[in-house]
């Protein structure tokens, strides 16, 4: 009894910064902007509901938002695993940049990633200028367009696992007479269940909320929940509907998480886990080597052809190719597009994004840990709404960090910190879901012991948990960081004019006519890849130098 209450105790504590961090930075702006569209005049008005789902033109886009997101995602899956297989097991020169630059549309601003799709499938584009093919009036761009951006997603999630998942079991497996394909379906498949759902959910979330992809290479022809909640706010002005569309979107998420949080715990089991530097190794003979070919020829189309796209239209002057745009970065423009230089907005994102880390870090971190022991229903349903961010409305969040945190004792809405706060509500999913496959796969053996030679539960963390999870740990943090950088949907009303962040000052720049805005916004788009794929860079050699002789 003693220790069930040390355990209830540990669980309390680990959980209490999350759920305080989540109901007064998330529950609470959500709420308030439901409550002032369906209760306007002090009555709740729970008729629009009804009223508003039974609209031709919604129903319309909640089919389309739900099966773009299940297309997306599955095609995501198809192209990307084979990614994650090559960076787990491969050894091959540049792999560490490579894995760096696979990252980089991660973080890119969605409003880019349709501007780079645009102009290479689109009027005018590459696919059209060469084959006189267009995919800007289909479908197809969208579903292209999210590979580009949650490739990473599967690669690292999943990857992070499947190197450190010991060969040697698979192996075994093939010496009592089983064939390649039934070791692996029988021994490794099962281990990996629970990243591969965790990045698919992560993948269907993100393109289920999609916005900025959809905005551009939609059109009139294709809309989201997300892309409607924007055009019903910030256009029409019609809260109501706005505020059905966003209780729509947080219960379709609630379900779905909630489901994957029921049938992923069932089949999480203790792995044996081993340094990566142990499993990865150069490519033997030819079905390996066309492996990696294969691989490498889809990075260089899905991805390295959109973002070489925009580096070119940075240099692409109406003079010739030069350094004009990249100048211009340097001053104000006559139109007042800034309050200050728009290179300034390279430190802002930076000092943003090292804030948010360091805060979904510690939430992460927090309430990973706490999810990794025995509890009940009410526990475990917190795993789910960890999630929840991820599936609810960047533009519902920032209108209600607007209207909610204007008062003591919460008062920010001049403070520099809102705009990391906002960041970090969306990278504490992704550390959670990063650290979670591998806190829960260290052997509960492992800690009793500790915990019968008389360690502390803080001792018994970091002489078992920590050397274990470390490499998640620092996977983690680079997802965060990542996101914080391309965080765009709720950052853009709640940046200050005087410290915008990169996404703030591109998106700023596309909605400005003229030559030289989008020469600057190309521009400032290559910065941001340039920073990103260098904080990567760093982060991998980190990674590589700290989980070396660990274990």
């Amino acid at each position: 009894m003693r220790r069930d209450l040390k355990g209830s105790a540990a669980r309390l504590g680990l959980t209490a910064l999350p759920v305080a961090f989540f109901a007064v930075f998330f529950a609470w702006p959500v709420v308030s902007i439901v409550e002032r569209g369906l209760r306007p005049d002090g009555a709740w008005d729970l008729g629009a509901i009804g009223a508003t789902l039974g609209r031709s033109d919604i129903l319309d886009v909640l089919v389309f938002t739900v099966w773009q997101a299940a297309a997306s995602t599955g095609l995501t899956l198809l192209v990307a695993l084979p990614g994650a297989y090559v960076f787990a097991r491969f050894d091959f020169p540049g792999k560490g940049v490579l894995r760096a630059v696979v990252t980089v549309p991660f973080v890119l601003p969605t409003v880019l990633v349709g501007t780079a799709f645009l102009a290479l499938v689109g009027r005018g584009g590459f696919t059209d200028e060469l084959w006189g093919l267009r995919l800007d009036t289909t479908v197809w761009a969208i579903l292209l367009a999210h590979v580009f951006f949650n490739y990473a997603v599967v690669v690292r999630t999943v990857g992070g696992l499947w190197a450190q998942l010991d060969p040697r079991q698979e192996e075994a497996a093939r010496v009592l007479g089983a064939s390649r394909w039934t070791a692996w379906r029988s021994v490794t498949l099962p281990a990996l269940v629970p990243a591969v759902s965790a990045a698919a959910l992560m993948v269907f979330l993100f393109t289920f909320t999609s916005f900025g992809v959809v905005q551009i290479l939609g059109g009139d022809a294709y809309t989201t929940l997300e892309a409607e909640i924007y055009r019903q706010t910030a256009r029409l002005l019609d809260l109501r509907t706005a505020a059905v569309l966003t209780l729509v979107q947080f219960v379709a998420v609630g379900v779905i998480l909630a489901v994957h949080a029921r049938t992923v715990r069932r089949r999480e089991t203790a792995l044996r886990l081993v340094p990566p530097e142990q499993t990865a190794r150069r490519p033997r003979g030819f079905g390996q080597w066309a492996l990696l070919g294969g691989v490498l020829a889809s990075v260089a189309v899905l991805i390295l052809l959109p973002l070489g796209v925009l580096v070119e239209r940075s240099f692409a002057t109406p003079e010739g190719y030069g350094l004009r745009y990249y100048r211009a970065l340097g001053s104000l423009d006559e139109a007042g597009t800034f309050l200050v230089p728009p290179l300034e907005a390279v430190g802002n994102s930076l000092r943003y994004a090292v804030a948010a880390t360091a805060i979904a870090v510690v939430i992460g971190g927090l309430a990973a840990a706490a999810l990794t022991r025995r509890a009940g229903r009410l526990v475990r349903g917190f795993d789910a709404l960890l999630m929840l961010p991820l599936g609810v409305s960047a533009v519902t969040v920032g209108f209600g960090f607007l209207i909610t945190l204007d008062e003591p004792p919460f008062d920010l809405r001049a403070s520099w910190i809102l705009v990391p706060l906002a960041q970090a509500l969306v990278g504490v999913p992704f550390v959670v879901r990063t650290m979670l496959p591998v806190l829960r796969a260290v052997d509960q053996r492992l800690r009793e012991a500790a915990a019968v030679l008389g360690a502390s539960p803080w001792r018994a963390w970091r002489e078992v948990d920590l050397p274990l999870v470390r490499r998640a740990l620092l996977i983690a943090a680079g997802f965060a960081f990542a996101v914080s950088l391309g965080e765009f949907g709720a950052t853009v009303f709640i940046a200050r004019p005087d410290n915008p962040t990169l996404p703030v000052a591109v998106a700023r720049l596309l909605g400005r006519p003229g030559e030289l805005n989008y020469g600057q916004a190309m521009a400032l788009s290559t910065i941001l890849m340039v920073v990103c794929a260098v904080s990567l860079l760093l982060l991998e050699r980190l990674r590589t130098d700290r989980t070396t002789g660990e274990f």
